[in-house]
């Protein structure tokens, strides 16, 4: 099958779109499947499978910033490898207004898309779907990474979406070699959390609030923190908490491997804005117990608390009791990092992978149906942009008509009146 995967985020500011397209492209091209992605690339060095794309900008969205890529140039460059003939393409977050966008507008074959985001409320895209909806129309196998994402899709741009979550690969993490240094143990337990470290969402700010109250129970308690960004407030930490807590940087994959299996427990007090919570499967893959926030997304994929404790989102204070608590039951913490563990299973790209190909061959042997080309405002914005696929006499991508999974959920195109009766 010869597939292409559109990312709109660039990859050189990588984040979970952009690791979740590159992990699925490995995955097919293992598999023998001809793939090529493309993206936004300035200075990043990239697979040999990516297109790279030019002049990426930043955008404030979501509560994180995205650099995106729109203008004459991407325009250009997206239709000529569109022209490359792929029987199916495969677009992330179809309406960021990046060569997402322009692939969803331009594509003549059939179209994947998979939705990332939640959000609770966003005007601009109560402003924006009216406008966009025949291009949304053109979509004929939606998928959501999670019930959040989908949540997000039914309730701000109707229709509905089969859930496929995002993978890992658990091998790596699983069988990771422990780092002597990093290596928690009963009676010096590590703690490790891993973010950008200047979005407040990550909730980095929470964990600085209760580490004060775990080091006075537990004195030789040690606090991992890794990621990107402004460090002031890790260093901050490290000189009030000399002993407790080390700043180690923006770790490479092999050493943040290492350090999910070598913790005592992974922290993720995120305070909102995630659709999924894949640092809580990648800390279960590699045996860790997990502390996280309880918000909706992480409920779910710690199904309650019975794979992991959840404390009071921003709630320092319930942090650190949470926290203390696991440390005070190594039996009952080992035990939940066990049941996590084997409830990783089904993240494992391996399996993640198969359904995918699945919605591609659904969306392929359905590619008979078009959707009716309708003048709407939408043909303005398309001739301001040169997005004239249509009008140029191109075949509109097909769309396909509610497609099932198991005989339930509808995977393409699927009216929704209200997003209410679909929570």
């Amino acid at each position: 099958m010869k597939i292409g995967i559109v990312c709109p985020y660039s990859y050189d500011a990588p984040g979970g779109v952009q690791y979740h397209v590159s992990d699925l492209a490995t995955e097919l091209i293992r598999r023998g499947h001809d793939v090529n992605v493309l993206a936004p690339v300035e200075t990043a060095e990239v697979p040999d499978f990516v297109t790279a794309v030019s002049g990426s900008y930043s955008v404030k969205y979501n509560g994180s910033v995205a650099q995106l890529s729109l203008g004459p140039k991407a325009i250009r460059e997206t239709r000529a490898w569109l022209d490359r003939g792929f029987d199916v393409v495969h677009i992330h977050e179809p309406l960021a207004p990046s060569i997402s966008l322009i692939a969803l507008a331009n594509a003549k074959c059939p179209i994947v898309a998979t939705f990332h985001t939640s959000m609770t409320r966003s005007r601009a895209m109560e402003l924006a779907v009216p406008i966009l909806r025949p291009l949304l129309d053109r979509i004929a196998g939606r998928i959501a990474v999670s019930n959040e994402a989908r949540r997000t899709l039914v309730e701000h741009q109707g229709g509905d979406a089969v859930i496929i979550p995002n993978g890992v690969y658990r091998e790596p993490l699983a069988t990771a070699p422990d780092t002597p240094k990093w290596k928690g143990t009963d009676e010096a337990p590590v703690i490790f959390w891993l973010g950008r470290l200047d979005e407040p969402r990550k909730g980095l700010h929470v964990l600085a609030g209760a580490i004060g109250g775990v080091v006075a129970a537990h004195p030789n308690v040690r606090f991992l923190i890794g990621g990107r960004g402004d460090d002031t407030p890790v260093q901050q930490l490290v000189e009030k908490y000399p002993d407790n807590v080390e700043f180690v940087g923006d770790v490479k994959p092999e050493q943040r491997n290492s350090l999910y299996h070598g913790a005592t427990a992974y922290v993720a007090p995120q305070t909102g804005g995630e659709s999924f919570g894949i640092v809580l499967v990648e800390a279960m893959s590699a045996g860790t117990c997990v502390i996280a926030s309880d918000i909706e997304a992480f409920r779910l994929v710690l199904n309650g608390g019975q794979l992991g404790y959840l404390f009071t989102s921003a709630d320092s204070d319930d942090l650190a009791a949470v926290i203390n608590h696991a440390l005070d039951n190594p039996k009952e913490r080992k035990q939940l990092a066990a049941i996590g563990h084997e409830a990783s299973k089904m993240y494992d790209w391996g399996v993640v992978t198969d359904k995918i190909l699945a919605v591609y061959s659904t969306v392929i042997g359905s590619a008979s149906v078009e959707v009716e080309n309708t003048d709407t405002l939408l043909d303005n914005v398309r001739q301001t942009l040169g997005l004239n696929g249509a009008k140029d006499g191109a075949k509109p991508a097909p769309s396909g008509d509610a497609v099932k999974e198991d005989g339930k959920r509808a995977l393409g195109r699927k009216a929704a009146k209200s997003g209410k009766d679909k929570q």
